[in-house]
């Protein structure tokens, strides 16, 4: 089944969506992160969406537009748990070591795919596809970025030894927890994860 696409990538307009748009993101989202972004085909992204090719393109223009919102939507659904840490009241290690325990657990959830999606959906995208890497490596920027931003704080209260690489160290526990969840997508069970994060804190700067 190929329906005929609309070039423009632009939704139509004045037209009453007849689903529930979160709901359809949200199998989108369950799928690309279980099968990537080419391994996803249209009629597997329709059956699961439960809408009509034609209610597809009115509501998100184009499979790649359809994915750059699930990106979205991934971060404040599945993955909300990384900011919700980071914005916690507590010391900095302890932050990280939550993050990290936290990460074992959500890596190997029963009830979802393995992994991360943004760190799984890497090793999924074919090099051809600039777009959609750009758009993942804006993903892990910002990420990182997070955390950087969150050492920060720790260094100006007393948390980090002065002279502490923020940048270096917040690139560590991003590529920690990116290799969590590969490791996750392979097979590894929490209890594999919980010993990884256990030895990555064992590189917490020293006082």
């Amino acid at each position: 089944m190929t329906p005929k696409k609309d070039p423009s990538g632009r939704r139509g307009r004045g037209r009453p969506q007849s689903f529930d748009r979160k709901e359809a993101l949200c199998a989108a989202m369950r799928l690309f992160w279980d099968r990537g972004y080419e391994g996803t085909s249209f009629d597997d992204l329709i059956s699961v969406m439960k809408i009509s090719a034609s209610s597809f393109y009115n509501a998100f223009g184009s499979k790649e537009a359809l994915y750059h919102e699930v990106i979205d939507t991934y971060m404040s659904v599945a993955g909300g748990w990384f900011l919700d840490i980071l914005g916690k009241d507590a010391d900095t290690r302890t932050v990280f070591q939550d993050l990290t325990t936290a990460a074992a657990v959500e890596f190997t959830r029963p009830d979802q795919p393995a992994g991360c999606m943004i760190s799984v959906a890497a090793t999924q995208c074919s090099p051809n596809q600039h777009r959609l890497r750009d758009l993942l490596a804006r993903q892990r920027t910002q990420a990182e970025g997070a955390m950087a931003a969150r050492l920060q704080q720790g260094l100006e209260v007393g948390d980090l030894p002065t002279g502490t690489d923020i940048e270096a160290l917040a690139a560590f526990y991003g590529s920690l927890l990116r290799g969590m969840a590969v490791q996750a997508r392979d097979g590894a069970s929490q209890e594999r994860l919980m010993e990884i994060a256990r030895f990555g804190m064992n590189a917490w700067p020293k006082a």
